[in-house]
C-alpha cells in the first residue's frame, strides 16, 4: 500500500539516525532494550556470553535487517544479550512506544510488520529444525546457500558460533567443500 505524504512525515519524525562505531554497543546485557534499529549501512551481531566467557551468536544482522531484543523490549525486562556493531553501522532507531503509535496511525504498517514477523518466524523455525536435525556440514551448506552475503561480512568464528559448531569444525567443512 502506498503511503501518503502525511504518513511518510510521521515515520520520518518517529525514527532517529544513530551511528555506531565498530564494537560499540547498541544494547548491553542487563539493560532493557529501549530501541529497535533498522540497519541502513553496516553489520551487527546479537550474542550472549556464558559463564566461561564464550560468546554464543544468536543473530547476525546486515543492511535492511532490524536489530533488537524483542523479549526485553516487550516485557521491559533486562536483556540477556549484547548487540554490537561488527562494522561501523548507520541505523534508524525507534522506540517501541513510537512504533506502536505509528501502527495505530498507518494501517499499511500492520501488513508490513505481519509479513516481517511471519518471515522471521519461518526463518527461526527452519534454523531450530536445522540445528536439532542436521549435521554441521548440512547446517553450513544451508547457511551459505541462504545467506551468502554473511559469509563475506562475518569471520568464521562468528558464523561457527551462529551455527552452533566450533571454528575448527567450520574450517574443516570449508576445506572439504573446496575439494
Amino acid at each position: 500500500m502506498p503511503l501518503t505524504s502525511v504518513e511518510i512525515g510521521l515515520i520520518e519524525a518517529a525514527f532517529q539516525p544513530k551511528k555506531l562505531r565498530k564494537k560499540q554497543y547498541f544494547l548491553q546485557e542487563g539493560d532493557v532494550s529501549k530501541y529497535a534499529g533498522f540497519i541502513v549501512k553496516g553489520a551487527m551481531r546479537q550474542y550472549s556470553v556464558d559463564e566461561r566467557g564464550v560468546e554464543h551468536i544468536v543473530h547476525l544482522y546486515i543492511e535492511n535487517y532490524w536489530a533488537n531484543d524483542r523479549e526485553s523490549s516487550i516485557m521491559l525486562t533486562p536483556s540477556k544479550y549484547n548487540i554490537d556493531a561488527w562494522e561501523d553501522t548507520d541505523l534508524l532507531i525507534v522506540t517501541r512506544a513510537d512504533m506502536l503509535d505509528l501502527i495505530d496511525k498507518i494501517p499499511a504498517l500492520v501488513k508490513m510488520i505481519r509479513s516481517m514477523d511471519e518471515r522471521n518466524a519461518i526463518a527461526n523455525q527452519r534454523r531450530l529444525s536445522s540445528t536439532i536435525s542436521n549435521t554441521a556440514e548440512k547446517r553450513y551448506e544451508e547457511f551459505a546457500e541462504n545467506h551468502p552475503q554473511f559469509i563475506q561480512r562475518f569471520p568464521q568464528h562468528l558464523i561457527a558460533s551462529f551455527l552452533g559448531i566450533t571454528k575448527e569444525t567450520l574450517s574443516r567443512i570449508r576445506k572439504q567443500s573446496i575439494k
